[in-house]
């Protein structure tokens, strides 16, 4: 039996095909339209998710059951002594907390360490690479969970969204916002820093708002993370639920003004995407733990 495997979710935006080439496991995270449940690429596609939306169709999310937690787990377990779990942050999901619950119970106490780094789309996909780099280095389970939550606070992620809908429906800003937001083409970035996600700031039109996440992407590893960014220890990442052209032309702006720099871009997971909506864009950066 090998000694350590990993898990995570689909909000790490990794899909089951990378799934098996890494030899880790994600499990598919549940989201509603209406009263139906679906799961990314398991029931429903990417087109047809955003063709739902478009429709109108109300979308929801939800934590996954305990049982298909448990399920994963022990495919896991019979394969591997011990696993690390790395989840969505539990600053954005209860379902964090529900699996260290989980994992304190017999038959997985000491088998399975939930880790709890505050990551969520590419900054949690990165947090995945370098648990197998660790993994591949020797550190125990142990070491590696105490590792990757010591560098919880060394990430920062802003997505740029394309409507307000989907932030009323969240509640994070009033139907009257939303309504003069689409009146005045404002295009709000958020900022998602260990857990929370507030409104970073607005801006008129898309142009805006992406030179304004730029900006502040730059700003921050000149000073935040400017000592591991002279180390060479900063990966720099992208996301999105945009269409293929804005995607690829956001990676081009940001290539431009990082150069030298090496861009992660995701597609950002089907269950992200119910708060963002279609046409956000992200940009962000990680620390090597």
């Amino acid at each position: 039996m090998k000694d350590i495997g990993v898990v995570t979710d689909s909000h790490s935006s990794i899909l089951q095909e990378e799934a098996k080439r890494l030899g880790i496991r994600v499990l598919p995270m549940p989201f509603y339209f209406d009263d139906e449940c679906y799961y990314e690429n398991v029931n429903i596609t990417r087109e047809e998710f955003f063709k739902k939306i478009r429709e109108g169709s109300n979308v929801t999310t939800s934590q996954p059951s305990p049982i298909s937690v448990q399920d994963i787990w022990d495919e896991a377990l019979s394969e591997y002594e011990k696993i690390l779990y790395i989840p969505i942050s539990s600053g954005i999901s209860g379902s964090c907390m529900t699996a260290a619950a989980l994992a304190e119970e017999a038959p997985y106490a000491g088998r399975v360490f939930v880790v709890d780094n505050g990551r969520v789309a590419t900054p949690l996909h990165r947090s995945i690479l370098d648990a197998l780099e660790l993994i591949d280095q020797g550190y125990s389970a142990e070491e590696i969970k105490e590792r990757l939550e010591t560098s919880k606070t060394e990430m920062t992620i802003y997505i740029g969204v394309d409507t307000m809908e989907f932030l009323k429906k969240g509640g994070r800003v009033t139907s009257t916002t939303a309504f003069l937001g689409t009146v005045l083409n404002i295009k709000p970035v958020l900022k998602f820093d260990i857990g929370s996600l507030d409104v970073f700031q607005k801006c008129r039109g898309t142009l805006k708002m992406r030179r304004c996440m730029i900006d502040a992407m730059k700003h921050d590893l000149e000073t935040t993370f400017k000592e591991k960014c002279d180390k060479g220890e900063v990966y720099l990442m992208a996301a999105s639920s945009a269409d293929e052209e804005t995607t690829n032309s956001w990676l081009e702006e940001i290539r431009a003004a990082f150069p030298g720099m090496d861009v992660m871009c995701d597609n950002l997971s089907l269950g992200v995407c119910c708060h963002t909506g279609p046409g956000g864009l992200g940009i962000g950066c990680s620390c090597k733990p």
